[in-house]
C-alpha cells in the first residue's frame, strides 16, 4: 500500500513554470440519492492552467464553462487552485466516473465513482384503496414498486406483523439501471377479516425507511338473516310480530315476505304483524332478504295453539251383517290432541286411535258413532257417522194394542231394515193384506228416517177382533221377521174364558227363515201352552202357512 500511495503522489505532482503543483483534494467515490446536490472536490494549489472535468471519459467543458450542463457548476476560489464540481439535483444520468485533469501539468485525479440511488416510486396495491371479495374466497394482493435503483424490497404488514409467503419478481428497465419489483401475497379465506388494513412497504438504499401504501379489506357476503317470532306459543286469533334482522355487505336492497309459498305483497319492510290462525302452524312464514350478491331466505312456523280441526272426515258405512266396519277419522290440533270413539248414547270408549274397527258387526251395532277430539285447555270437536248393517228386517211393536168396541182401532209395527223391506204384509185368520183396504181393514205404510211404519186400521171393531191374532211380517233380500200383535178391548176384559189365561203368556217374537218357525217364549211353560192354544185356534197355523206361501 505504501508503494501505491507513493506512485499516486508521484503522478499527482508536476512542475508548471518552475513551480511544484500537486492535488491537495481529489474526488472520492460517492453514493448519493437522486435529487440531492453533490460536490466533487478538486484542489491544485499554485496551478493556474486549464482544468477539465471528465465524465465517463468525456470532457464536460473547458475551465469553468460548463454551459452544456446547466446543473453542473465549477465552484471554489480559482486563484487558490479550487476547481470543485457542483451538481445540483443529482439525476440517474449522473451515475458515472468523474476525473479532474490539469491539462498543462498533465495531471489527472484518481477516478471517482458517483453512484446515484433512486428510491422507488410510491408503491401501488392493485384494486386499492378498498379491496372487495366474496366471503369464502381467498385474497390475492399485488403490490408494485417501480423505477428503483437498486430494486426495491417489498414487505407486507398486518396489525404490525410482517406477513410471510409473498412471491417476488424484478424487471430491469430499458435504461439498464432501474428496476421494478412486483410482490404477490396470498391469504386463505380463514385468515381474512373484513375491515382489516394490509400495508405494502417498499424500500431500498435510497430510502431505507421505505414508502408504504395500504388497502382495507371489504368482505362481501349474502345477507345473514335471523327471523324472530314473538310471542310463542300463541293462541289462535292473537297478534304475532315477525322481525327479519339481516346483516349484509353490500347493504340490503329488498325484503320479501311469503306464507306457505305465497308472496305477501302488502308487506315490504323488515317487520310483519298479523293475527294468526291455525294455518300458521303448518304453513311457514318466510323472509327473503336481497342484496347485490343475491338472496337469503329463512322461514319459521308459528307455535299456534288451536282446537281440533278435521283432517280426514270419517264416512258413514253400510256393511253386511257379519262383515267388519272400519271408520277413519283424523284431526289436527296443537298441543297434541286426544281422540275418542264412542257409540252415541253409550259411555264406552271404543278406540283412542284414528281408526275404529268393528269386527263381525251385528244388527245391534248399527247406529250413530262419534269421533271426538280434545285439545287440552284449548277446545274440542266431534264428528258423527252412521253404521248401517245389511240384514234381515227387525220389527218392533207393542204386542197388545187397545181399542174401544164398535169404534175404529189400530195396531202398528215398526220395521227397521237395511236394505229396505221388499214386502210388508199383515195376516189374520184367512186374510193377508199388504196395502190398501179389504172390508173393514186398511193397511197404510209410511217410510221415516229410521225405518218403515206399517199400520193396520180396523173400523167398527167387533168382539171377534179381540180374539184374533194379527201377524206383521216384513221381508228383504237377507230374510224376514214376524211380530204377533193382539188387540185388547179398551176398558174391558178380553177373549173367552178358555183362552184368557193363555194370552199373557203369548208375548213372543216369531222369526220365519225359509220354512222354519223359531219361537222365543217368555216363560218356561210356553211350549206346552202354545200347543194347547193351537188346538183351540187352528187358524194360527193356517196364518203362518199363508205367509210362507
Amino acid at each position: 500500500s505504501n508503494l501505491t500511495d507513493s506512485l499516486s503522489l508521484f503522478l499527482s505532482v508536476s512542475f508548471v513554470t518552475g513551480v511544484l503543483a500537486m492535488f491537495s483534494q481529489q474526488p472520492q467515490d460517492l453514493v448519493v440519492v437522486a435529487g440531492q446536490p453533490v460536490t466533487l472536490p478538486c484542489s491544485i494549489p499554485g496551478y493556474h492552467g486549464v482544468v477539465l472535468w471528465i465524465k465517463d471519459g468525456l470532457a464536460l467543458g473547458v475551465g469553468r464553462d460548463l454551459s452544456g450542463y446547466p446543473r453542473y457548476t465549477v465552484v471554489g476560489d480559482h486563484s487558490t487552485g479550487e476547481h470543485h464540481l457542483r451538481i445540483q439535483r443529482v439525476e440517474l444520468m449522473d451515475d458515472a466516473v468523474f476525473e479532474c485533469q490539469a491539462i498543462q501539468a498533465a495531471m489527472r485525479s484518481r477516478p471517482a465513482r458517483l453512484t446515484v440511488l433512486v428510491p422507488p416510486e410510491d408503491p401501488v396495491i392493485e384494486g386499492g384503496p378498498v379491496v372487495s371479495l366474496r366471503a369464502g374466497d381467498p385474497l390475492n394482493l399485488t403490490c408494485h414498486a417501480d423505477n428503483a435503483k437498486p430494486a426495491a424490497s417489498i414487505i407486507w404488514i398486518r396489525n404490525g406483523e410482517v406477513l410471510n409467503g409473498a412471491m417476488y419478481s424484478k424487471t430491469l428497465l430499458r435504461d439498464g439501471r432501474r428496476e421494478s419489483t412486483v410482490s404477490t401475497l396470498y391469504i386463505s379465506p380463514s385468515n381474512i377479516e373484513t375491515g382489516q388494513k394490509i400495508i405494502c412497504r417498499a424500500s431500498n438504499k435510497a430510502i431505507p425507511n421505505g414508502k408504504e401504501t395500504s388497502v382495507t379489506i371489504d368482505i362481501q357476503h349474502l345477507p345473514l338473516v335471523n327471523l324472530s317470532v314473538e310471542p310463542q306459543p300463541v293462541l289462535e286469533g292473537n297478534l304475532v310480530k315477525f322481525h327479519c334482522s339481516a346483516k349484509a355487505n353490500p347493504p340490503v336492497t329488498q325484503y320479501r315476505w311469503a306464507k306457505g309459498g305465497n308472496v305477501i305483497k302488502e308487506v315490504s319492510g323488515d317487520t310483519y304483524e298479523v293475527i294468526v290462525d291455525h294455518s300458521f302452524f303448518t304453513e311457514a312464514v318466510s323472509c327473503e332478504v336481497t342484496n347485490p350478491l343475491g338472496s337469503t331466505n329463512i322461514s319459521r312456523n308459528v307455535d299456534v295453539y288451536f282446537g281440533p280441526r278435521m283432517a280426514a272426515e270419517p264416512q258413514s258405512l253400510q256393511v253386511d251383517l257379519g262383515s267388519d266396519a272400519v271408520f277413519n277419522c283424523a284431526w289436527t290440533g296443537n298441543p297434541s290432541l286426544t281422540i275418542v270413539w264412542m257409540k252415541r248414547g253409550s259411555g264406552v270408549v271404543l278406540s283412542n286411535e284414528n281408526i275404529l274397527t268393528l269386527k263381525a258387526v251385528r244388527q245391534e251395532d248399527a247406529g250413530k258413532y262419534v269421533c271426538r277430539a280434545v285439545v287440552p285447555r284449548v277446545g274440542a270437536g266431534e264428528k258423527e257417522v252412521s253404521l248401517t248393517v245389511n240384514g234381515p228386517p227387525t220389527i218392533s211393536s207393542t204386542q197388545t194394542h187397545q181399542a174401544p168396541h164398535g169404534e175404529k182401532g189400530q195396531i202398528k209395527c215398526f220395521i227397521r231394515s237395511t236394505p229396505p223391506p221388499d214386502r210388508i204384509a199383515w195376516s189374520w185368520k184367512e186374510t193377508v193384506l199388504e196395502s190398501g183396504t179389504s172390508g173393514r181393514y186398511t193397511v197404510e205404510t209410511v217410510s221415516t228416517e229410521d225405518g218403515v211404519l206399517s199400520t193396520l186400521t180396523m173400523s167398527n171393531i167387533v168382539p171377534a177382533d179381540f180374539q184374533t191374532i194379527y201377524n206383521c211380517t216384513a221381508w228383504n233380500s237377507f230374510g224376514s221377521d214376524t211380530e204377533i200383535i193382539r188387540l185388547k178391548e179398551q176398558g174391558g176384559t178380553q177373549g173367552s174364558p178358555g183362552s184368557t189365561s193363555l194370552l199373557p203368556l203369548m208375548t213372543a217374537n216369531i222369526s220365519i227363515h225359509g220354512n222354519n218357525i223359531i219361537c222365543w217364549p217368555n216363560y218356561a211353560k210356553f211350549i206346552m201352552l202354545i200347543l194347547l192354544y193351537m188346538i183351540s185356534h187352528s187358524c194360527f197355523v193356517n196364518h203362518i202357512n199363508l205367509l210362507l206361501n
